[in-house]
């Protein structure tokens, strides 16, 4: 205690002026407003749900609102958005990776642009650069218009998973490029020199020290870009019409209908695959960021 003391009052000492803050405010009190943010977004309404999704219209405990995933229509809907989902996060990988190691490389007095130039798209709406897609993609589209120009034949995307597919990408791949070159842009430079020093080749220095090294950048992309496509359902409702119906259309379709307790239910058993999937990551994740802040 006398150390801390001591230590406390030379630095308010040296601060010479401006405004003194002394150590002994713990900085975290700063994250009670975003505890109850999330008690009054996340947590109570996590409550409602596992309420709804545990207990029938007469308030008892059941679980048939869970095995109703075994319904032939919801287990359809289910694999066929597992598999979306880890199709849509493949290709963000495939694709962010090489162009967060291309970003890193740039040789530029500041990031910031970078930075910008990835999240500019996301300023527009959510809903109208998928109404976008659409446009780009159905019949009389963008791209039909111009093969028929080029005397080329039409191509038949809409309504089909791969426009579900290029919908969840192009909304989802800038959450895979920024975790990823977050974590390339701190590696340093003298570790890679020295391994190439050492007689190591590009590919064995990337096997062995880059790719170790951005892991955890890879586990937080993953983790971003699977959940909200697992999850969603305005994609697949304008870029897959009626035809194809997710897991999200099911429980969106549910809730709509004011079928709560069957919507909370189906709902329920999704988060298990998001937990599971969380699990799994989070093994590969021994340097998550955050997880010491109580």
């Amino acid at each position: 205690m006398k150390v801390l003391n001591k230590s406390t009052k030379q630095i308010e000492n040296s601060s010479g002026h401006g405004l003194h803050v002394p150590r002994v405010y713990n900085v975290k009190w700063l994250s009670f407003p975003y505890i109850i943010w999330m008690a009054g977004f996340i947590i109570v309404p996590l409550i409602l749900i596992i309420f709804y999704g545990l207990t029938n219209k007469e308030e008892g405990f059941s679980l048939e609102n869970i095995s109703l995933i075994a319904d032939p229509v919801n287990r359809k809907a289910l694999f066929l958005s597992l598999k979306l989902s880890l199709t849509s996060t493949a290709i963000c990988l495939l694709l962010a990776y090489p162009l967060a190691i291309i970003l890193t490389n740039i040789k530029m007095k500041s990031n910031s642009f970078i930075v910008l130039i990835l999240i500019l798209p996301m300023w527009m709406n959510f809903l109208l650069r998928t109404i976008a897609w659409q446009n780009i993609l159905e019949k009389t589209g963008i791209i039909n218009n111009m093969l028929a120009f080029l005397h080329l034949p039409a191509l038949n995307i809409i309504n089909t998973p791969t426009a579900i597919i290029l919908g969840m990408v192009y909304n989802f791949l800038p959450f895979m490029i920024l975790p990823i070159y977050n974590v390339l842009i701190k590696i340093d430079k003298d570790v890679i020199n020295a391994a190439r020093d050492l007689g190591a080749s590009w590919r064995q220095t990337f096997i062995k020290i880059i790719l170790p090294l951005s892991l955890p950048g890879v586990v937080s992309g993953i983790t971003m870009v699977f959940v909200p496509s697992l999850t969603t359902f305005v994609i697949s409702t304008i870029l897959g019409g009626s035809k194809i119906v997710l897991i999200g259309n099911v429980i969106e379709q549910q809730f709509r209908l004011g079928n709560w307790h069957t919507g909370s239910g189906i709902s329920l058993v999704l988060m298990v695959f998001i937990l599971l999937s969380m699990a799994i990551l989070s093994k590969s994740d021994k340097e998550s960021e955050g997880s010491n802040l109580w």
